[in-house]
Formats: structure tokens, sequence, C-alpha cells
């Protein structure tokens, strides 16, 4: 529909906070605001939900788990979230579950200078010109406060990906500045959760993890920032998620990725490394297990292949950049054009991939439910293939099993052999009629 001016109307393509389709999340509020929150639909029915569900993603988000205060910013919020809607007896009812959480450790004060001089490399300027106005004050929609909405949201996909597919989403700090974790302490089929929350910078080798902290500290104590990476290992995933062309599985992976705050990139498996690499070495061979799923030898395809799941283990890394507000004086430039030296106040993170590992997660859940659920409308929509051709083409499957028309693989060898026999015999018959006319 458009305008009086002919220029169609933006509400018309109101998604700007939505992400997903199917089972899709709106997200709402400011760094400063009543609260932040937001509503989730297409949530299947008939799941045991409650805020204690959500919740333990949500205080995983929160500055100073785990001792980390001395690396986080100070503010101090509860995050302790209410669900409004969507449940009763504590399961879903299909409807749209809204959440909210309310602010409270609000410093406006804080930000009067920044008002007139725009943050290097933070958002306020392009808020500014794309808007014409903007919340001053805490960095609106463009401070980490706007993550609460996808990790409530996003802990109640993962509940629900982990309660019907068995999947396991586990990321973790693998670098902070120039700081590596080595490879063999983080097994991508191995690793948990409990691994990676047993230090505070949520990097699962401890003398790694030591020497990012004393990074951090180093930083802050010079009123500077330092930025990271975030890996991450997605297991039990189901054969056959993602959407080609355009919407293939790593595409909304990365937009899911490269949509939270302060991510500067985005990698798939062997990443840019591959670029690197000859077809040979890179080629991921296939075999099949003794329950009937085929697996590769190698996973550097990351899981996905022609967009789309394989059933490998998803493997992914998030580059996270130095936060952009710091103390340290930066001669710059105000509103008017006029030279400034910005000297940031409030309470900011030194570095934010400790605190991104939960939003990291939570946002891979969100995606991959959309995803499960797109797959199984295709699935349930699909009929089956006339007799003549379903020996050839097996079903679609979503745990890396083939069946050929409800025939699991290890029943069908003879079944197909015999369907193989008869059109060979039918060919037969039509070539020698064929030769007579």
């Amino acid at each position: 529909r458009r305008q009086r001016n002919g220029s169609i109307s933006p509400l018309e393509h109101n998604v700007m906070s939505t992400f997903g389709k199917f089972f899709r999340v709106s997200t709402f509020g400011e760094s400063h605001c009543a609260g932040v929150g937001c509503v989730v639909d297409g949530v299947p029915p008939r799941m045991k939900l409650t805020e204690a569900d959500i919740q333990v993603q949500l205080d995983r988000r929160r500055p100073g788990q785990a001792g980390a205060g001395s690396i986080s910013t100070g503010r101090n919020e509860e995050d302790a979230v209410s669900i409004l809607s969507g449940t009763e007896k504590g399961f879903t009812l299909g409807t749209p579950i809204g959440l909210f959480v309310r602010n409270k450790d609000m410093r406006p004060h804080d930000y009067g200078e920044m008002s007139q001089i725009p943050r290097p490399s933070h958002a306020d300027y392009t808020y500014q010109m794309k808007y014409g106005f903007r919340a001053a004050s805490g960095g609106g929609r463009a401070s980490a406060r706007e993550t609460i909405g996808r990790v409530a949201a996003g802990a109640i996909a993962e509940k629900w990906l982990k309660e019907k597919y068995g999947v396991e989403i586990v990321a973790w700090v693998s670098s902070v500045g120039d700081i590596n974790c080595p490879d063999e302490y983080a097994n991508v089929d191995t690793i948990t959760r409990e691994q990676v929350d047993a230090h505070m910078i949520r990097c699962p080798h401890i003398e790694t993890a030591d020497k990012m902290v004393a990074l951090i500290k180093a930083a802050r104590a010079e009123e500077d920032s330092v930025g990271g990476v975030v890996s991450v290992a997605v297991r039990n995933v189901p054969v056959g998620l993602g959407e080609p062309c355009f919407d293939k599985l790593e595409a909304v992976l990365g937009h899911a990725m490269l949509s939270i705050p302060a991510t500067k990139g985005f990698e798939v498996g062997s990443g840019f490394e591959g670029a690197r690499m000859r077809g040979s070495k890179h080629n991921d061979m296939f075999k099949q297990l003794a329950d009937g799923r085929m697996v590769t030898t190698t996973n550097y395809s990351g899981g996905i292949q022609g967009g789309i799941s394989n059933g490998m283990p998803i493997v992914m890394r998030v580059a996270f950049k130095p936060p952009a507000t710091i103390g340290k004086a930066q001669p710059t430039a105000d509103f008017f054009g006029a030279d400034s030296v910005l000297e940031a106040k409030g309470r900011h993170d030194p570095c934010v991939v400790m605190r991104a590992v939960p939003i990291v997660e939570t946002m891979i859940a969100l995606a991959l439910a959309d995803m499960c659920l797109i797959q199984e409308a295709r699935r349930a929509a699909a009929p089956p293939l006339p007799a003549e051709i379903s020996p050839y083409f097996c079903d679609p499957s979503m745990d890396g099993r083939a069946a050929f028309n409800g025939l699991p693989a290890p029943d069908n060898k003879a079944e197909l052999n015999r369907r193989k026999e008869e059109l060979e015999a039918q060919l037969a018959q039509l070539t020698q009629a064929l030769s007579k006319v």
C-alpha cells in the first residue's frame, strides 16, 4: 500500500524489531525506559513453561555473574522476568507469550555530556541521522539492555528444541584480544555449559581464562576496552533445516548473530580458513552408522551443506568489537561539528564476550526453532511418491535415516530390489512391444 506521496509506508513492513516467521519474537524497550521485554508468537501449545525456565539464561546474561563484577558493568539489575500471557497452569497455550523485565538501576545523568557529543563507533550519530530523534540516555535500542527480550524468547525456543529433538547449544569465549583458547580444550562434541561457566570469563581452559581476565582488567584500568570471539557448537541438530536460496541456514544464523549488538564478524565451519584449503582436504566424506544415520567423517562444513543442516554439529564463531563507550579521553566532534573531547561517564562493560555467550545461544535457538517449524510443515504436507519413482528417492528426514515411502532404511533393501525387478520387467515388455511396431 502506498502513501499519498507515492512512497511505500514503512508501517507496511514493520519488522525492524521482529525476528522469525513461524516461531517469531518481537522485542521492545530501551535502556532507561520502564522496562524491556518481548512478545513470542508460534510457541507450540502444551509445553511446560514457567518463569524459572526463562530466568536461567537471563541470569547468565546479567553483569557480575560468577564473580565477574570486576570485568563487567556496575549496573545492578535483577532482570526478573514476568510471564504476562500465553500460559495456563504452567503450560503454553499456543497463543502469544508476553514477557516483561522491569528496569530499576538507571542513571540518566551519566549521559548529559554524551547527549551533544556522539560517541565514536557507537550508534548515537546513526540513530540521530536515521530517526531525527533518539533516546539520548543509556543508548536506547542500541543498548545491550535490548537483548533481554531476545534471551527470554530464546530460552523458550531452547527448551522446546531440547525436549522435541534433543538439541544442545553450547557457546564459550574462545578469544579476548590476542589471547586464544587452545582448540583441544573446547571439543565441540563434548563441551558443556558447566565447563564454560566454571570460570567468570566463560572460557573452558582455566589458564587461558585467567590471562583473558588480566587483559580485560588492564584495559579497564586504562579506561579502555577490548574485543573477543564467542564460539558455539550446536549438537543433535535435525537434518533438513534451511530454506534455499535466500534463507539458507547459515544466512539465517548469520542474520541472527550479526543482529546482536557489537558483532563484527561471523564464520561457519572452516570459515575463512577454508578458503586456504583444497577441495580434497575440505570435503566431508559420508558414512552410515549402524542405526542407519548418515554422518560425515570430518566437519569442515560446520554442519551445513547447500544451506541445509546435515545433522552434524553446527560450529560457528562470532566476533565482538571492543565496546565503544570508554572513559579514556578521545578527541572527536559534537553534533554541530565543533572539536570536542569525550570522556564517557557511566557504567559500561570493558569487554562484552562473557555476557554475550547466552545471547548467542538463545539467538541460535530462535533461528533453529523457526527453521524446525518450517520443515515440520513441509514434511507434513509432502505426499508419497508414485511407486515407479519412490525406489530412487528417499523421504524427507529430520533424523538422518533414509526411508522410502515410509519404509525405514534397514528394512527397505529387499523391497527396493523387488520394485526394481518389477520396473525392469515392465521396461523389457515395453521395449519388446516397441520393437514389433
